[in-house]
């Protein structure tokens, strides 16, 4: 509604208030008896509601301009829009508010993945660690399982010779089963050419793991008889290292002794020089010029 000054309440102002009135489209003609359907307000009505506002802006200014000032009461549907677009904007703002929250929620959310994925990384290494240990713990309790077992007395291929071999390869690769392995010859096979070379490869197993009380029993096993092997010669070389390693220098000496009586003049240079260092570093006395005896 507007409320017009005496200088206005001409004919021709009123008429030019009216027509700026319409224009804006900020009143309702008051000889209207059928009721307006309501305004929808889509981008175009805005424009031009924006349109006609400046419009009315205009000649209101100019009017103040020309001390005629005009009174303009805001129109119900304005004042319920702009309600409307505060709302909407208090509402924007709550969603903005909630989008940052759920925003901080899914920064914080993708971090603790993050570091669940690191955890079950390194659980994952920790588990593979201690599986790896458990196997090496079953395979090392199988072996000394089967170490410590008694040994077989049957022959694993039937025959002394072919079981001899197979015994020696695998004291090569693997001592302690080439041990259990040269003790089954001896057991399978007793008083046979093959068990008392099984006894002098045990002899040298043994050596090899510090054990000379145990290297001096095989080889002793080994020597019974005084064979004509052509390991013999050497054996007895070891045999006598062995036993002055265990602080049996008499019975040392005595090796050596045999070794000259038995192998000497049979036994190649190089085992010849090796028996003359022992007697030395020994400290055993020189050999007795005395005829050689045959093996046997």
């Amino acid at each position: 509604m507007l409320k017009f000054p005496a200088a206005l309440r001409s004919r021709n102002a009123l008429v030019t208030v009216l027509g700026v009135v319409l224009i804006a489209g900020t009143t309702t003609v008051v000889a209207q008896t059928t009721p307006l359907e309501p305004i929808q307000w889509d981008k175009r009505r805005l424009d031009q509601l924006d349109r006609n506002v400046r419009r009315l802006e205009r000649a209101v200014t100019q009017r103040n301009a020309a001390g005629q000032p005009v009174i303009i009461e805001p129109d119900p549907e304005v004042v319920a829009l702009q309600g409307r677009v505060g709302l909407m904007d208090r509402r924007v703002e709550d969603l903005e508010a909630t989008v940052r929250r759920v925003n901080g929620d899914i920064e914080r959310l993708t971090f603790q993945l993050d570091e669940t994925g690191r955890d079950n990384v390194a659980l994952g290494a920790r588990v593979r660690d201690a599986e790896g240990r458990i196997r090496a713990m079953e395979a090392a309790a199988a072996r000394e399982a089967e170490l410590n077992s008694p040994i077989p007395t049957t022959s694993p291929t039937g025959d002394p010779a072919r079981d001899l071999t197979a015994a020696a390869r695998l004291a090569a690769s693997d001592p302690a089963r080439g041990d259990r392995a040269l003790q089954t010859v001896i057991a399978a096979w007793p008083d046979t050419p093959q068990a008392r070379e099984a006894s002098s490869r045990l002899g040298d197993l043994r050596v090899s793991a510090g054990d000379h009380a145990g290297a001096v029993s095989a080889y002793a096993t080994a020597l019974q008889g005084w064979p004509a092997a052509p390991w013999a010669a050497s054996t007895t070389l070891e045999l006598a290292n062995a036993l002055n390693a265990t602080d049996r220098k008499t019975q040392a000496c005595t090796a050596l002794t045999e070794f000259t009586r038995r192998y000497a003049e049979a036994a190649s240079p190089a085992v010849r020089a090796r028996a003359t260092e022992a007697r030395t570093r020994i400290g055993c006395p020189a050999p007795a010029a005395t005829p050689a005896r045959r093996p046997g």
